[in-house]
């Protein structure tokens, strides 16, 4: 009987769908910057935007880990905020190869005060689909 292969966790998922692109370095070691690395940078096709640290992530047992930004911050109508679904993804220690994923983004809007007048709802969903890769290889520059 052989021993058991050494596994190990993605330090990068790179995802798009829908005219969304998305990556996400758990680590906090994304790509350098003058401001420090990158860890999660969100595209669509009015906004690029590149986070640091205003990055929430819970762990959800059933889930994996959720992992979420504010996308288009308001003080006085609500907010959007985009939220990535990171599923448990283990791979063989020695691979720097990416594998193929899929999973969910989820778009939040958020409506408060006059925003929210007529909408008992306060936070409406949008869902897309996403593909792409996850993988333990070189971080991008």
């Amino acid at each position: 009987m052989g021993q058991p292969q050494q596994e190990t966790r993605p330090n990068q998922y790179h995802l798009h769908g829908s005219g969304i692109s998305v990556s996400y370095y758990p680590n906090g070691t994304g790509p350098p910057t003058q401001q420090g690395p990158i860890r999660f940078t969100y595209q669509d096709a009015v906004r690029a935007l590149t986070f640091r640290d205003d990055v929430r992530v819970v762990d959800v047992t059933d889930v994996g880990s959720i992992v979420s930004v504010t996308i288009v911050p308001t003080i006085d109508i609500g907010s959007t905020a985009f939220s990535l679904v990171v599923p448990l993804v283990v791979l063989p220690a020695d691979s720097t190869d990416p594998i193929q994923i899929e999973t969910k983004g989820i778009t939040t809007v958020h409506r408060i005060f006059v925003a929210a007048i007529g909408h008992p709802q306060r936070a409406t969903y949008t869902v897309t689909n996403l593909r792409g890769t996850a993988s333990a290889g070189i971080l991008p520059l």
